[in-house]
């Protein structure tokens, strides 16, 4: 049974696509002499003829990965592509790595391990890049304070 001509003429009524007209199958036959679209009308009123849902995407496997990567899962280095500097800046890890040797030394001005001077002069080592991190920093001061 060819029902082209009722599918098209039905998909032009209801304003959709043809994939998503839906026939009733125990009514194919009155389905089919249906000529025009005012027959097909009637056929959409009695309910032998309507028009499917659209069909949307399933984002629950998405949402659960945005889920998993809020809580810090998945960042591992298999799941990392690009450079290191194309996740975090460098200037921005300069940034974070400076202010906290510079947090790190004022609090040792003020509590009086260090004077003035050093405090200086691990400052402006610290603007040249000589210390990786505030552990660095440390493992610097304890041997300038053990000699």
């Amino acid at each position: 049974m060819d029902l082209r001509l009722q599918r098209r003429l039905a998909a032009e009524v209801l304003k959709c696509g043809m994939n998503r007209v839906w026939f009733d199958p125990t009514a194919l036959d009155e389905i089919a002499s249906a000529a025009t679209k005012d027959d097909i009308r009637e056929l959409i009123e009695k309910g032998l003829i309507k028009r499917k849902p659209v069909k949307g995407v399933c984002r629950v496997r998405i949402n659960y990965k945005k889920m998993q990567k809020r809580k810090g899962r998945r960042r591992g280095h298999g799941s990392r592509k690009g450079k290191k500097t194309a996740r975090l800046s460098r200037k921005e890890a300069w940034i974070m790595r400076i202010r906290a040797l510079r947090k790190r030394l004022r609090e040792l001005r003020d509590k009086g391990v260090i004077d003035r001077r050093t405090y200086r002069m691990l400052y402006l080592k610290a603007k040249g890049g000589e210390f990786r991190s505030v552990a660095h920093l440390n493992a610097y001061i304890e041997q300038l304070l053990s000699r």
